[in-house]
């Protein structure tokens, strides 16, 4: 018993690690995306689907991972949905590396704040989900700090309402396709190579391509984003499977708040106190959306403890006389 309680204490630990590496992996992203340039955010997207697809086939084909694909091609509807997963990861990518090369560091990292309350209004708009009241208040104040800083700024803050809906659907869609982390990039990555691979040819044919023209080292960078793509969704995937849906949900803010701090430290992008009024609100509506998850939790395993030890193990034995008796 004590070696089964350690095998899963160190799993649990292993995977908080895996889960801290993804998200923070994530959170650093702007640090990369900087070294790339002179070449544009489409030609980084384009370098990043092409080479996210190498990578992904390299480890597919290292773990002898391939039964899924004659499967997944005998189903057009969820090569349908991967399609539109790809056109809607290539708009969350793409407006992810125009903003961080742009200047907009705390912009996307406010996309990735407010994901999870678009993800709650996404579940009612498109699910018919009924919200607890916290739920309710919390997306009310996501609302309103929208507001304040389209007010604040004299513009909606286009950069993140794009980051938060196309990542959020996004969501939905691999929810319905139902696929493995690395399974799903690989099907969605092959969606978007040809498409890619085109652009980099035309661009190459125009001379207005930087992969060959700017030296090794700038063409090894823009290969390496394939690697970049690959580890932290390895990572996550290893986390997934080994600590609870609630301890992600928490870890989940790493990610912003690495791309805050990078944005405010780093790139010493401003923050007036509109915004500073906008983000304080996001951050009130978070807080109180967690802490009522991590309630509704408690209540559920609670629940479900009581329900288990008022239903006593049954077992048919035989009885006196040869008659089933019920232990």
């Amino acid at each position: 018993m004590n070696d089964q309680g350690d095998s899963q204490g160190d799993s649990q630990r292993a995977g908080f690690a895996y889960g801290v590496a993804a998200y923070g992996l994530w959170g650093i992203f702007p640090l990369y995306f900087p070294l790339l340039e002179p070449a544009g955010p489409l030609e980084i997207l384009a370098h990043r689907m092409i080479w996210s697809l190498v990578v992904v086939a390299v480890v597919l084909l290292v773990l002898r991972r391939w039964a899924w694909i004659p499967e997944l091609l005998r189903q057009p509807k969820r090569l349908g949905l991967i399609a539109l997963a790809a056109l809607v990861i290539s708009v969350n990518w793409g407006t992810y590396i125009w903003g961080v090369n742009s200047g907009h560091v705390v912009e996307t990292s406010l996309g990735y704040f407010i994901n999870p309350l678009v993800t709650i209004a996404l579940g009612v708009i498109v699910l018919h989900e009924r919200l607890r009241p916290a739920q309710w208040a919390a997306v009310g104040i996501g609302v309103t700090a929208v507001l304040v800083l389209a007010i604040g700024s004299g513009r909606p803050p286009w950069i993140a309402l794009t980051l938060a809906f196309s990542f959020g659907s996004y969501g939905f869609i691999k929810k319905k396709v139902n696929l493995g982390g690395l399974e799903s990039l690989a099907a969605e990555t092959s969606v978007q190579f040809l498409p890619a691979l085109l652009f980099l040819i035309v661009l190459g044919v125009r001379g207005d391509s930087t992969f060959a023209t700017h030296g090794p080292a700038h063409a090894s960078l823009l290969a390496a984003s394939g690697v970049i793509t690959a580890i932290p969704l390895v990572a996550f995937g290893a986390a997934a499977i080994r600590i609870p849906l609630s301890t992600m949900g928490l870890l989940q803010y790493l990610a912003p708040v690495f791309q805050f701090l990078l944005g405010l430290t780093y790139f010493h992008e401003s923050m007036s106190p509109a915004r500073w009024a906008g983000f304080a609100l996001v951050w009130a509506a978070l807080t109180l959306m967690t802490g009522d998850a991590l309630r509704t939790a408690r209540r559920t395993r609670i629940a479900l403890r009581a329900a288990a030890a008022d239903t006593p193990p049954r077992s048919v034995l035989p009885g006196p006389g040869g008659t089933p008796a019920r232990h």
